[in-house]
């Protein structure tokens, strides 16, 4: 036989309840708690609500030893094991069950706060609510395992044609244009193709500059025009005149 590994959780605790003796049923009106004996108890002990699968289980437990007393297995509420009285919120007839050789009973359980009848309420509530959620997401997962699967995988030879439009076309074959090289800025409007603009200040612009250079080191040029005459003209005359006075003067001596 395998073992239920089945993990058991605890849904509620309440440290005090009391059991009751119930007359059967007189009617099919419902059980009152004003029939029984609410004076005389004949149990008084602590009380768990625990939950393993799909089933709850009220257990009824001496609260000084642990001992059980009485355990009612639930499998829906409301229903026929758990069962409120017509003229109280606080008792409920429950259906209590002899695991042994599977015998039943009914028994009065109440509650001395209205607030500990309320969690034993909600409690139940709680738990088949989560089962019967729990059964609609089980359904769904079968229809839909069930169902044909959608193939959206390409055939052999299968194509397709996406368009997709508000795209401009790249011109194709010509480069763009290059930027002007050395980072120059484009010329002011106004001025002349190909001009040079005068620097400011009076500055030597920078053609002029380089003209001069390059007349400084044009070694393959023709070499300069030798100075005529008239040039040196007044120089020759100054000189001649300069010798002339000095020998009349006496301090040019001749040997």
């Amino acid at each position: 036989m395998a073992e239920d590994n089945t993990y058991e959780s605890m849904l509620c605790v309440k440290p005090e309840v009391h059991v009751y003796r119930i007359p059967p049923r007189a009617s099919n009106r419902g059980y009152r708690a004003a029939d029984w004996k609410l004076d005389e108890p004949a149990w008084s002990g602590r009380m768990k609500i625990t939950a393993k699968g799909k089933m709850a289980f009220i257990k009824l437990e001496d609260r000084n030893t642990g001992e059980l007393f009485a355990q009612a297995p639930v499998d829906q509420y409301p229903g026929c094991v758990v069962e409120a009285v017509t003229d109280s919120s606080r008792y409920f007839v429950v259906r209590i069950e002899d695991g042994k050789n599977g015998r039943h009973a009914f028994i009065g359980l109440g509650f001395a706060d209205r607030g500990d009848s309320f969690d034993f309420n909600v409690a139940l509530q709680d738990h088949f609510k989560w089962v019967k959620q729990e059964g609609e997401l089980a359904k769904q997962e079968a229809c839909q395992s069930s169902a044909p699967k959608l193939d959206l995988s390409f055939k052999e030879g299968q194509t397709i044609k996406i368009s997709i439009g508000n795209i401009k076309k790249k011109d194709g074959g010509g480069a763009k244009p290059r930027p002007l090289g050395g980072g120059l800025l484009p010329p002011p409007p106004g001025a002349k193709a190909g001009g040079v603009l005068a620097p400011p200040g009076g500055q030597q612009p920078v053609s002029a500059a380089l003209t001069n250079t390059a007349s400084l080191f044009d070694f393959g040029s023709a070499p300069p025009a030798t100075p005529t005459a008239d040039m040196w003209g007044d120089f020759t005359s100054a000189g001649s005149n300069s010798s002339k006075d000095a020998v009349q003067s006496g301090w040019v001596q001749f040997s």
